[in-house]
């Protein structure tokens, strides 16, 4: 009779080898100096965490007026309850509000159908591209619409749309100066050369004012254009020239053996770059991409120095109503969470875009 010997099932590896253990002594206490160090660290955070917690949830006011909250210990919350639409639309007429309200479920809408992949790459692109002009004919009016003029646009709202229109059009715009750049023809070259190097050789605060001060001198007499729009405008520019130094080391990345094998295959020069190395080159870049998007994001907080009043500059204003003297704190913690959250969000999207061409390579 034979007998047949079955294999005992694997032991789970000892706790010092694994876990939460084993994590903390390896990189926390695996010398005296990091024990040293962790423990002054352990010892500031519970220093800071208790009182701020008591400080945003447990004391914290979230109904009542600015009497009842400065009689509380905690944070103000009524304040930005009560402010709440001045921080989303900034000064927009409250009557019309649906309409930037709509354009938000636009935009979040189209984040959420592109985020799960629910459209194919060429429809989500469309869209993207297409999507500013609902957005500006809403919020702007005209066409039917009763025309709100551009003094009138703030807050979050005007936030996102600089954000969303300057990511749109400064992408493009981007890939064609890093396409430009990389060309053997001189004279595109250096015109992309000069404008990519001039407008990274100064700060976007720079490009805000000559955009708001210095454009309308070269315009043509009785040409006038919104104080926005050329802030847009000046956004878009920044925003391309650093776009496209990413886009031109990704172009770089992609090995020369990509645009030999499609000359091979008969592909011309605009199908190999448009088809093969530009696809791959973007596929390396989207970590930089991201980070430049949500950049630009932050960097829409520098309007308020031309007199725009962004989410920032409204949050800054809501502090200054007399009733609520004395809640700047709260008002720019509900700034940061916001930012937060929508960078946060870009940063997720950006890590499963990685995720997915990783998966599609292999």
């Amino acid at each position: 009779m034979t007998m047949v010997f079955q294999p005992s099932p694997d032991m789970p590896p000892p706790a010092s080898q694994s876990g939460l253990l084993h994590w903390v002594k390896n990189n926390l206490f695996n010398s005296v100096t990091n024990g040293l160090l962790t423990l002054i660290g352990l010892t500031i955070l519970a220093s800071i965490i208790p009182p701020l917690v008591n400080w945003v949830f447990l004391d914290a006011i979230f109904q009542g007026t600015a009497e009842t909250c400065r009689q509380g210990q905690g944070a103000c919350w009524a304040f930005v309850d009560a402010q709440i639409k001045l921080f989303l639309l900034g000064p927009y007429p409250t009557e019309l509000a649906w309409r930037p309200i709509l354009s938000a479920v636009l935009l979040f809408g189209l984040f959420i159908i592109t985020a799960r992949h629910m459209l194919k790459t060429a429809h989500l692109v469309v869209a993207w591209l297409i999507l500013p002009l609902p957005i500006y004919w809403l919020v702007g009016g005209g066409l039917g619409l009763e025309v709100v003029d551009t003094s009138e646009w703030g807050g979050l709202m005007l936030t996102l749309v600089l954000a969303v229109v300057g990511i749109l059009a400064s992408l493009p715009i981007g890939v064609l100066l890093a396409l430009g750049r990389s060309m053997n023809n001189k004279v595109i070259k250096s015109f992309c050369i000069c404008v990519i190097e001039l407008v990274r050789g100064v700060p976007l605060v720079t490009i805000l004012f000559m955009a708001t001060i210095m454009l309308p001198l070269f315009l043509p007499t009785g040409v006038d254009i919104g104080i926005l729009y050329r802030v847009q405008f000046g956004i878009i520019l920044f925003s391309s020239a650093y776009i496209a130094e990413v886009v031109r080391g990704g172009l770089q990345g992609v090995g020369k053996g990509q645009g030999e094998a499609a000359v091979a295959l008969g592909l011309n020069r605009w199908q190999t770059t448009a088809f093969i190395i530009l696809p791959q080159a973007l596929k390396i870049v989207i970590p930089p991409l991201i980070g430049r998007c949500i950049a630009l994001l932050k960097d829409t907080s520098l309007v308020v120095v031309v007199g725009l009043l962004d989410f920032l500059g409204i949050a800054k204003a809501a502090s200054q109503d007399a009733e609520w003297l004395g809640f700047d704190a709260e008002a720019f913690v509900f700034c940061a969470f916001v930012y937060w959250l929508l960078c946060f969000s870009l940063s997720r999207y950006g890590r499963s875009l990685e995720k997915r061409g990783r998966v599609d390579h292999h």
